[in-house]
């Protein structure tokens, strides 16, 4: 079953990377947000389902503190490359994508692997890191997407931009990204958190039966 989660995460990077977001659409802040989130809100945990257990045996102090370095890490990977010189570098050249949709997919799954690592011990500390981290993940995305969502002005474009072969204005483009990022990305967070701390609740009932 591992297998098929890992398959499915692999054919997900493959249709983001190949497919036209990275590519005809690359200087829309939509279509990047939108292979942004593909990569680290859905095919990093499909692959890390296929990972995790294998953190599990690892010692306790290591694992419960794992998900929370993990979370920094997203955090400043993904605000760094939302900073408009960092955005500027990954639209101009291939080889700057590649480095940025390699820093996304990193920062994903050292995130959810050892979160939902953490999550399937019988160990309490671990299995609140766990929770905890995702949490945390889901609230800096949030800001982060509020942030673009509402900025008086445009951060990264100045004129009309296309995707889907809809032809957007700077502003439009920027805000319309903000809600793939709050919508996708800090949902998919807030549910693996959320899924994590209802195991975690329920385990004092599992304990006294």
């Amino acid at each position: 079953m591992r297998v098929l989660w890992l398959a499915n995460g692999c054919l997900l990077l493959a249709v983001i990377w190949l497919g036209p977001l990275l590519s005809a659409w690359r200087g829309s802040v939509t279509a990047h947000m939108l292979a942004h989130m593909g990569v680290v809100a859905v095919a990093a945990p499909l692959i890390a389902i296929g990972v995790a257990p294998r953190l599990a045996s690892c010692r306790r102090p290591v694992l419960t503190g794992l998900p929370i370095v993990a979370s920094l890490v997203e955090l400043l990977v993904v605000w760094g490359w939302h900073a408009p010189a960092a955005r500027r570098l990954a639209e101009s050249s291939l080889w700057g994508t590649a480095l940025e949709q390699a820093c996304f997919l990193a920062a994903g799954l050292f995130l959810w692997s050892t979160c939902l690592a953490a999550g399937s011990t019988n160990r309490s500390s671990s299995n609140a890191a766990g929770t905890f981290g995702l949490l945390l993940t889901s609230v800096h995305m949030t800001l982060l997407g509020a942030l673009l969502a509402l900025s008086p002005r445009t951060l990264y474009q100045f004129g009309d931009v296309t995707c889907f072969g809809t032809t957007l204005t700077a502003a439009q483009d920027q805000q319309l990204g903000a809600v793939v990022m709050l919508m996708v990305g800090a949902a998919a967070y807030l549910a693996g958190g959320v899924a994590l701390l209802s195991g975690l609740l329920a385990e004092p009932n599992r304990r006294v039966a």
